[in-house]
């Protein structure tokens, strides 16, 4: 992962907005624990959000897989194989803000599938303006007039207006919505010259910061699958999935304020993430 690389990722669609779930009890010892009202309500509110974010990815990718010739699965490598650097920069180029020029290697589909995911779960897919370009980036050429129209269905001006947005994708004013996807590790499951499959474990946080806020930000954890064609000198989307998880117990960080989630998303950038 390399550093310095100030991007205006700012959300995406089963992008993983998340479920927040307490245990009953602690699976490390003590007590229970019991939310609030205040926070049972919080999590009647953003269950709320990421039902319609699930539907609106799985409608997105409804219809969209389809496999390449010549693939190969892993099944030498073991499952857990982890995710170690390389030292090999990912990329030196970017086009709208999205890397671009990924090695034709393993390694750079990995760096591909962990960049990728970073756009697609990011607040920049949800504005009209954005996403038929982030669309031209990161899928495949056959797939894009397709998938450009899906994600306007899915993207609905109900849908903006359902998570606090107007119908460009823009925060109220005195508000910012915040979506932003770290992938901890790849794992690519079949690798050929033409085609690769690769899952990214991820992190992010999403919603809306403002003090009013009914959206609260909260963070979440989800892998997506993405599989990868080598189109036109670079690796490209093919189809992408999305599941819950891995996610650890919830901590016991003290909930920053709306003012001091804002202020973050605009003063840190984002990475460039590297195999």
């Amino acid at each position: 992962m390399t550093s310095g690389d100030e991007q205006a990722y700012t959300d995406y669609g089963d992008t993983g907005h998340t479920r927040t779930r307490l245990p009953e009890t602690d699976p490390y010892g003590g007590a229970p624990r019991r939310p609030t009202r205040s926070s049972s309500r919080s999590l009647i509110t953003v269950v709320g959000v990421v039902v319609l974010l699930i539907a609106a990815i799985a409608f997105a990718n409804r219809g969209d897989r389809s496999s390449g010739g010549g693939s190969t699965t892993k099944s030498d490598k073991p499952a857990s194989a982890p995710t170690a650097p390389s030292g090999t920069r990912p990329v030196n180029t970017k086009s709208a803000g999205v890397p671009t020029g990924f090695a034709h290697t393993e390694q750079g589909a990995e760096s591909a599938a962990a960049n990728y995911s970073v756009v697609l779960v990011s607040a920049d897919i949800l504005k009209p303006s954005m996403r038929s370009e982030i669309v031209r980036q990161v899928f495949v050429a056959d797939q894009q007039a397709a998938l450009t129209d899906k994600f306007n269905k899915a993207y609905s001006k109900q849908f903006l207006s359902n998570i606090g947005l107007d119908e460009n994708g823009n925060a109220p004013v005195g508000h910012t919505y915040v979506s932003r996807t770290a992938p901890l590790g790849t794992k690519t499951t079949s690798y050929s010259d033409s085609t690769a499959s690769v899952e990214v474990w991820c992190t992010g946080v999403f919603g809306m910061a403002g003090n009013d806020s009914t959206n609260p930000v909260t963070s979440d954890w989800f892998t997506l699958t993405l599989q990868l064609q080598w189109s036109d000198g670079d690796w490209k989307v093919n189809s992408f999935s999305q599941k819950d998880g891995p996610a650890p117990v919830p901590g016991d960080d003290k909930a920053s304020s709306a003012d001091q989630m804002a202020k973050a998303v605009e003063e840190y950038g984002g990475f460039t993430y590297a195999r």
